[in-house]
């Protein structure tokens, strides 16, 4: 199967040409964001406070990383299950965010909001958080210190495979697994 390279942020049109099953590369800048700092993002909107980044075009990863060993730039750095971001998805979706990196389904109203706000889902290998971490060359806290490892990090890739989870069309790649299962039992 062709592996499919994206730029983060995401550019215009390319969300578009993606669809369920296509796997991808990505490189360019993605931020990571989890539980706690995605209430605080989804607050600050509500206050109406800028931001720590432009979510415009945006990919967040669902990750905390482990601490880095001497000489590396980061740690461990898996995905997260995704649905814990679900109650915030939406509203960071309608601020510009375009895209998400995790693990794991996504509930009905986030697949809504991704068709409706032109996004898209990806899933990263789970298991895989070692082979992950080598393809971040620069990672930068740049909000929400106090959370430690679920602090908002700026992350520079290279080649950062995923696979399309949830496209624009409404396509979930966990539901045509379990429907294929279901046919061939």
């Amino acid at each position: 199967m062709k592996i499919i390279p994206i730029r983060a942020p995401l550019e215009p049109g390319i969300i578009e040409r993606l669809k369920v099953g296509d796997q991808v590369s990505i490189s360019g800048v993605i931020y990571t964001a989890r539980d706690a700092a995605h209430k605080r993002l989804v607050q600050s909107l509500g206050e109406g406070k800028k931001l720590p980044f432009d979510l415009n075009g945006q990919l967040i990863y669902y990750m905390a990383p482990s601490p880095a060993r001497p000489g590396q730039i980061i740690g461990s750095a898996g995905p997260t299950t995704s649905s814990r971001m679900d109650s915030y998805t939406p509203r960071l979706l309608a601020a510009g965010l375009k895209g998400m990196i995790g693990k794991g389904s996504r509930s009905q109203v986030v697949r809504d909001a991704i068709k409706e706000y032109r996004a898209v889902y990806l899933a990263a290998i789970g298991g895989a958080a070692a082979l992950i971490s080598k393809t971040i060359i620069k990672a930068e806290i740049i909000a929400y210190k106090d959370l430690g490892p679920e602090a908002i990090y700026r992350l520079q890739v290279e080649n950062f495979p995923a696979i399309v989870a949830n496209d624009v069309y409404g396509g979930d790649l966990y539901q045509e697994g379990k429907a294929k299962y279901q046919v061939s039992l």
